[in-house]
């Protein structure tokens, strides 16, 4: 009985020191709780600015003669659409309007002659040109629209046939001639881009590395195109498909008679293909043929090679808008020169 008396007086005592520390900790739970969730709310927030929105591409591409026409954050995505049916960028339809050779197509258009091929052929022939294709496989109905608007003066117009005579509006066409909303929403992205250019700028590793697209204002040309590492890369050799699909050709001949014969009166019109992945040269031909015109491409160069199916990849556009410009050049030359003398 001592021994267990003994033992109990041993025993710590309560502690109020320790009571009010437990006391504390428990009145500030609350606080703890609030400080995780508005941690974790700012983590997302950063995760979904970083993946979804502009701050998803970096922004290596500005300059002075250009901004970003497009970046794969879903909440971004394109802006070029909206830039010119709203003219958000007045400078770019000053330049289309002047440019003396106007090329139309998609975005293969547009990688394959977004090089110094390009700008130096036409530096030598003194004469502006402007690259007026788009992304999501953009069609005649775009362009019609833009024609109207724009008005351009050029004397030579370049159209790269695959699918352009298409007519159905693309998701971009569809926004911008339908949704209420459109013109907000672009002006916004346009707004985006300064604070873009400052943050992404100021410190890269803010930003991701998504898909993105820089685009001149004077000639129409893309920059910084590239992939977002190798879930993209998907090079795979050009190759040519010359089987003739007789419906797609009299659908697309109809279409291109009518935008010719209401766009391209007086004007010298050249028909291309760009090469991809089982290029349709049959199709592309037998509609140049049926127009009673001639399909204006180089002879098959060995070794080209797109980086996702459907674009040249960079040495690849570089060789082969060299060899169109061999082909197309003096062609081109001989319209600038005969509406020189009909001024």
């Amino acid at each position: 009985m001592a021994y267990a008396k003994r033992a109990l007086s041993t025993c710590p005592k309560k502690s109020k020191s320790l009571d009010k520390t437990w006391e504390n900790v428990g009145s500030s739970r609350p606080a703890i709780y609030i400080c995780i969730i508005l941690i974790a709310a700012a983590v997302g927030l950063m995760y979904e600015l970083r993946t979804r929105t502009i701050l998803a591409c970096q922004a290596d591409g500005y300059s002075s003669d250009r901004y970003l026409a497009y970046c794969n954050g879903d909440n971004y995505a394109d802006y070029e659409h909206g830039a010119f049916y709203f003219d958000l960028e007045p400078s770019a339809q000053n330049f289309v309007r002047d440019a003396d050779v106007l090329f139309l197509g998609s975005s293969r258009l547009q990688v394959a002659l977004s090089t110094d091929v390009t700008a130096d052929w036409f530096r030598s022939a003194a004469s502006h040109y402007y690259l007026l294709g788009f992304s999501y496989f953009e069609n005649v109905i775009f362009a019609e629209t833009l024609l109207q608007k724009i008005r351009p003066r050029a004397s030579v117009y370049v159209i790269n046939i695959d699918d352009f005579f298409d007519r159905q509006e693309t998701i971009p066409a569809k926004t911008v001639f339908h949704d209420p909303d459109a013109r907000y929403n672009y002006e916004m992205k346009r707004r985006w881009q300064r604070l873009h250019e400052y943050i992404c700028g100021t410190v890269p590793m803010v930003c991701g590395h998504k898909f993105v697209i820089y685009r001149s204002r004077e000639n129409g040309a893309y920059y910084a195109y590239q992939t977002e590492g190798a879930a993209l890369q998907k090079s795979t050799p050009v190759s040519y498909d010359p089987i003739v699909d007789q419906n797609a050709v009299s659908r697309n001949t109809i279409a291109a008679a009518s935008f010719l014969s209401r766009f391209t009166k007086g004007k010298c019109v050249i028909l291309t293909m760009v090469p991809f992945v089982e290029t349709k040269i049959g199709d592309a031909t037998a509609i140049a043929r049926s127009l009673g015109m001639e399909l204006v491409v180089p002879a098959p160069l060995d070794g080209l090679r797109t980086f996702d199916g459907y674009h040249l990849d960079r040495s690849s556009a570089e060789r082969w808008s060299r060899a169109f410009f061999q082909v197309a050049g003096p062609k081109i030359r001989s319209c600038l020169a005969s509406q020189d003398l009909t001024r």
